[in-house]
């Protein structure tokens, strides 16, 4: 209840954003592999983003 509102962390959303990507990937990846690539650059972009993020936190 009392985390109903409250607001996601930057890391949160990527790592929201990764998962999506990758499930698209894997989706894409059964019938149209150059944009599965594609969504899978985009999610491994993410990831780096999200391994910055970790090192500035810690």
């Amino acid at each position: 209840m009392f985390g109903l509102f409250k607001k996601k962390t930057e890391l949160e959303k990527l790592q929201e954003e990764y998962k999506k990507l990758q499930k698209e990937s894997f989706d894409l990846s059964k019938s149209n592999r150059q944009k599965s690539d594609a969504k899978l650059k985009e999610a491994d972009d993410i990831a780096k983003k999200i391994d910055r993020l970790k090192a500035e936190n810690n």
